[in-house]
């Protein structure tokens, strides 16, 4: 089959389609996915170019890509969940990571049942961004009904499904997110009218400048700035999700991300030092009375039932900035690269995959 991948760590010049090994069937809970569309988000580009090389030997060649959508063309004899013929999407796990192939092959225990009204471009755009931002929001302890969201960069592939979450389903008081200019005038249209209370052109004004300190409840860091704006979180009850910092060394440990057959074992070195930096925002979190952590995905097929009813009752909508045809190598190189810089981007890029 044919399958995006690299040979060695590379930025998105190195990508190269080649003929690699189709799935098969190991476990009578697996599925086999003939994959229509995929989608690149962030990690993926990251993990390719070694981000986590010191805490995690990869094999090569290295296949791209977590989210997919497509129909089933086999099912393990236990199979429960979908059926041969059904049309699905998923957050593939690590083991079974290559989104950007024909076929895929998962648990189905993470994999659903794609919206109805999407095409699989839509549906491929959804599962990491939209469960990784359902998952933050969760996490504030408490209601976030009337209360005040900050979600930076809010048409990017995780923000844009962060503010239409806490706006229409946790009902926040007030969502403030920022752009660029270009796209100030285009959230309403993007994310639905009066999703976002707030919009804020960060190449004209600084986030710190414009919200009242000590105004904001919970922070869904998607862009690194978590520790910069400890001045605008509540005193005593503000919380700050980020998925942009460091996560601890332990919490890499114990990720999904190491969820392999051979259990691999982060240096011990690296995984104090990791440590240490997460106890130092930790720290500096606690004296402005905030709660601070990182999170991982935890994905599963439940989290994109949930996600499924939410696009079917119009309550969330989705963003393909980007379409490009897997077999264009230069365009899909291109589109990745775009996502790797994480500038003029707008939502989610997606990769046709194309049958034989």
């Amino acid at each position: 089959m044919l399958a995006l991948n690299i040979t060695s760590y590379s930025n998105p010049s190195g990508y190269q389609l080649s003929e690699l090994a189709k799935p098969e069937l190991s476990d009578s809970k697996d599925v086999i996915i003939k994959v229509h569309a995929a989608s690149i988000n962030p990690i993926d580009v990251k993990r390719a170019n070694g981000m986590l090389k010191l805490a995690l030997k990869d094999s090569f060649p290295y296949k791209i890509g977590y989210d997919c959508a497509g129909i089933v063309t086999e099912v393990g004899s236990d199979v429960t969940r979908v059926q041969v013929g059904a049309e699905v999407y998923t957050r593939l796990p690590e083991v079974s990571r290559g989104s950007c192939s024909e076929f895929v092959k998962c648990a189905e225990e993470e994999i659903a049942l794609k919206p109805p009204s999407l095409s699989f471009e839509d549906a491929a755009s959804i599962p990491l961004a939209a469960m990784t931002a359902l998952q933050a929001l969760k996490k504030y302890k408490g209601d976030l009904a009337g209360k005040t969201v900050f979600v930076p960069a809010g048409l990017s592939g995780t923000g844009l499904f962060a503010c239409q979450l806490a706006k229409n389903i946790f009902h926040a008081g007030k969502v403030i997110t920022t752009v660029s200019t270009s796209k100030v005038e285009r959230i309403s249209d993007f994310l639905g009218e009066g999703t976002v209370d707030q919009i804020i052109d960060y190449t004209k004004s600084d986030p710190r400048e414009v919200i009242e300190f000590g105004s904001v409840d919970f922070l869904f860091d998607t862009v690194g700035s978590a520790m910069e704006y400890l001045c605008l979180m509540k005193p005593q009850s503000g919380s700050i999700i980020s998925v942009s910092t460091l996560p601890s060394g332990n919490q890499l440990q114990n990720s999904s991300i190491m969820d392999l057959p051979h259990k691999p074992s982060i240096p011990i070195a690296f995984r104090m030092a990791l440590n240490a930096f997460d106890c130092v925002r930790k720290l500096r979190a606690r004296r402005y009375g905030v709660e601070y952590s990182y999170m991982f995905l935890g994905s599963s097929g439940r989290a994109l039932d949930e996600l499924r009813n939410y696009v079917e009752e119009h309550r969330l909508r989705t963003v393909v900035g980007k379409t490009v045809e897997l077999s264009d190598i230069e365009a899909v190189r291109s589109a990745c690269q775009i996502v790797y810089s994480g500038k003029g981007g707008l939502g989610k890029v997606v990769v046709k995959v194309a049958s034989r």
